[in-house]
């Protein structure tokens, strides 16, 4: 096929998908001098919004079937424009030779260990799937009942089972990885369910709404290609001998015997960070970011970025990505904007306050919501402890849950009163989305001042960037502390750890951060044992 880049439609003109594709074709047709009776078929591959010197408009890249024997032809002619399609399809490695006497174990059933156990399930190695938390309706329910009777349970935290930490998100499918597995990637979540634009959104989300039926008909397609799934089945103890991995322990009880584990905990499983640690894994401190969230009208966003068009049917809830370098040497950013959203609670462990935030697939909510990150290193931390990113994160989280009233409220506190130090005492035009509850807390008792001075510059600038940006009445929700791994578990090329048999991956392990990256590296790893093992039928 050929692809064409850089063809730009009117919202008008896009306004439908029918429209939208025959608006495309006679674009094609007309700018390319193509023969319609030879086209046999258009497909787009990637659309944008062009938001630039005030009008606003998509710009597209497609696809288009044409006659084979005119390619070469329509290339020589408008090269700068055409070229050949590439081939975007997932290509499988050559299994290994070294026989392999148990199925292989993944703990963890995150976006990492999701395509991990898929790829390794397609080949035959029939993975089992330990999973310390709830599959997704358990954990929606448990989630539900946390927002109203405030009783906190770890194992049903919106961080921990199945799909991991972004179920409870917005699904969002971006990452600045440039890999070929991305593909391979939306197009399952597709044939599980998930809106085929996902394939072409420059910035492709599913919404938590969404995403909890698309992982269920993964789940279900896994253990139909022979994976076990075992939910509620926490490791609690590495069993190692000679820097071997030879069994796990499950919920302190039953011991099974392994050859090879892929390691998906996700940035939050602390208890088992503990434990790898004091069983000799190698583990470094890895630098993260710590901060709030903020939440504005969505329609002032709207009119911030379209101008007079903000309104058009065209558009959906629009959204924004800033970033900003203190002369202190910290940089603050904007990150997992949630086009209307909702801010919602992400804490893992009892008497803490974690904020994240979420949306649905209408991104309908009145309003949008950002974290508001402030960068911060291991000389920052406590001590030089490997673990000590983890003290950090937490002295922040057990903080904030004092300040705000230990009953699971946020500390929240308007805009304007942020920036002068004064203690907000009533909402202005914008209420907090969220639940279970907020009291009023002024930010500078909870972060350090390096972050205090470090987010009012960045709301400064970057209101210069996005006017509105600074709002006085914009809600500021804290702390959100769990945008990264504050760990990397150190790994070799083939992704195993200085323990033979442990396979590290995804974003609890550092090498990952979000949906699309994790499932990306859970993919490389499954890739590593099939290329050194080879599938043994009923083990």
């Amino acid at each position: 096929m050929l692809r064409i880049n850089n063809l730009r439609l009117t919202l008008d003109d896009a306004i439908a998908k029918r429209q939208e594709i025959s608006s495309l074709m006679d674009i094609v047709v007309y700018k390319y001098r193509l023969d319609k009776s030879k086209i046999k078929d258009i497909r787009i591959f990637r659309k944008a919004i062009d938001a630039r010197h005030g009008q606003v408009s998509f710009i597209y890249n497609v696809d288009v079937d044409y006659d084979k024997t005119k390619e070469k032809e329509v290339i020589k002619n408008y090269g700068n424009t055409i070229s050949i399609s590439p081939d975007l399809s997932y290509k499988e490695v050559e299994s290994g030779v070294k026989p392999l006497q148990t199925r292989p174990v993944i703990i963890g059933f995150g976006p990492s260990g999701i395509f991990a156990s898929l790829i390794l399930a397609k080949r035959g190695y029939r993975p089992i799937i330990l999973e310390q938390g709830y599959d997704v309706d358990i954990r929606t329910n448990k989630w539900k009942d946390f927002l109203k009777s405030r009783n906190f349970e770890e194992a049903g935290s919106t961080l921990f089972g199945e799909g991991g930490a972004g179920t409870f998100s917005d699904g969002k499918l971006t990452t600045l990885v440039n890999d070929i597995r991305s593909r391979y990637i939306l197009e399952t979540f597709v044939e599980s369910g998930a809106n085929p634009e996902i394939l072409y959104a420059n910035k492709p989300h599913i919404g938590t709404d969404e995403l909890t039926k698309v992982i269920r008909k993964l789940r279900k397609k896994i253990i139909s290609l022979g994976a076990e799934i075992r939910f509620g089945a926490k490791v609690t103890n590495f069993i190692i001998k000679s820097d071997t991995l030879l069994e796990l322990e499950i919920n302190h009880k039953e011991i099974l015997p392994v050859e090879t584990v892929l390691l998906g905990i996700g940035h939050s499983s602390r208890e088992t960070f503990h434990v790898l640690h004091e069983k000799g894994i190698n583990i470094e401190q890895k630098p993260f970011a710590i901060g709030l969230r903020i939440e504005h009208d969505q329609k002032l966003i709207n009119q911030s970025q379209y101008g007079r068009y903000a309104e058009h049917s065209a558009l959906g809830a629009a959204d924004y990505k800033l970033s900003y370098h203190s002369e202190n040497g910290r940089t603050a950013y904007t990150f997992c904007m949630c086009p209307g959203g909702y801010v919602v609670p992400s804490n893992s462990e009892k008497n803490t306050v974690v904020t994240n935030g979420m949306s649905l697939s209408t991104r309908d909510n009145a309003n949008a919501n950002s974290a508001l990150l402030v960068s911060v290193n291991p000389s920052d931390f406590p001590s030089e402890h490997p673990l000590a990113g983890v003290d950090f994160q937490k002295k922040y989280e057990e903080l904030a849950f004092i300040l705000a009233g230990k009953n699971y409220n946020a500390p929240v506190q308007l805009l304007k009163d942020f920036m002068n130090d004064i203690n907000s005492t009533k909402l202005g035009s914008i209420t907090p989305t969220y639940k279970p509850g907020y009291t009023f807390v002024e930010m500078n008792k909870i972060f350090p001042d390096y972050v205090i001075d470090t987010l009012k510059e960045a709301i400064v600038h970057f209101d210069s960037l996005l006017n509105g940006f600074a709002y006085d009445d914009a809600i500021l929700t804290a702390p959100e502390t769990r945008s990264s791994s504050p760990i990397r578990i150190l790994r070799a090329e083939n992704h195993e750890s200085n323990i033979k048999g442990l396979y590290p991956m995804g974003e609890g392990a550092g090498y990952a951060g979000g949906i699309m990256s994790s499932a990306i590296d859970g993919i490389k790893t499954a890739e590593e044992i099939i290329k050194t093992y080879k599938a043994k039928k009923n083990v």
